[in-house]
């Protein structure tokens, strides 16, 4: 059984991990996070330098923030440890750094951890390939009152997934707003509709209209846990694989 780093463990996600892990009885090999983060990641197992937490571990978790990511990436890099990365709000330079210390070591990175949200992706990458442009494509997200964007990571990723099916960017076919006259909606365009209110954890749906009929795909996060036991589930997969890229659709076996 691969050991599991786990770095930003002092995290709201970095604890739900620990916690899956070890209900699973997956082995953790301890933690790291900030200099400040005291007290254990699991029963005996401290808070460590992410230099020496690589070293332990068959296997490291990320989900700390973007200004760790440099740090996460070369403690990896330097023990030859593949990386599972969950941070989000990385940007363009962080992937770039992604793809470079993929060369060296196997490296899976995902928006959303959630199994059944990555299947959702996959299914909604084929039905949008499969249906054509007269079928309009809308996406709907709910989340919590204190969620600060919009729309959400996750129903982005569900907008690259169909704007993919169709072979177009998501860039060049999202609508993420309609307020006043807006006229006819445009063909081949993707909209986004966003709500927020109570304490619900993440609720997606994509729903594809054509005349005379609906074809309606979601899914509904009703806590943390969900992302903690795909990250579980990618980390297993994960170690001991070769060097480079991989997502969630390999775990899935859907690549």
């Amino acid at each position: 059984m691969a050991r599991i780093g786990i770095l930003g463990a002092g995290g709201r996600m970095g604890r739900a991990i620990a916690a899956v892990a070890a209900e699973a009885g997956v082995a953790i090999a301890g933690g790291a996070d900030r200099p400040e983060s005291a007290g254990e990641v699991a029963p005996g197992l401290p808070f460590v330098t992410a230099e020496a937490l690589a070293v332990a571990s068959d296997v490291l978790i990320d989900f700390s923030v973007p200004a760790a990511l440099p740090a996460g990436l070369a403690a990896a890099r330097a023990a030859g440890v593949p990386l599972v990365i969950g941070t989000t709000g990385l940007s363009a330079g962080d992937h770039a750094a992604i793809d470079a210390a993929a060369a060296d070591i196997a490296v899976l990175q995902a928006a959303n951890m959630s199994l059944g949200v990555n299947l959702l992706a996959h299914l909604v990458r084929e039905a949008a390939g499969r249906l054509g442009p007269d079928w309009d494509i809308e996406i709907v997200e709910m989340h919590h009152r204190h969620k600060v964007d919009a729309p959400s990571g996750t129903a982005l990723l569900l907008g690259e997934a169909a704007a993919g099916g169709r072979g177009v960017l998501l860039a060049d076919a999202a609508v993420r707003s309609r307020d006043g006259i807006t006229g006819a909606r445009a063909e081949g365009t993707i909209g986004f509709a966003t709500l927020r209110g109570g304490s619900v954890a993440g609720d997606h749906q994509v729903i594809l209209a054509a005349e005379g009929e609906r074809l309606e795909l979601g899914h509904r996060a009703e806590g943390r846990a969900i992302f903690a036991r795909g990250a579980v589930k990618a980390a297993l997969w994960l170690a001991g694989r070769p060097a480079g890229r991989y997502a969630m659709t390999d775990v899935l076996g859907l690549a």
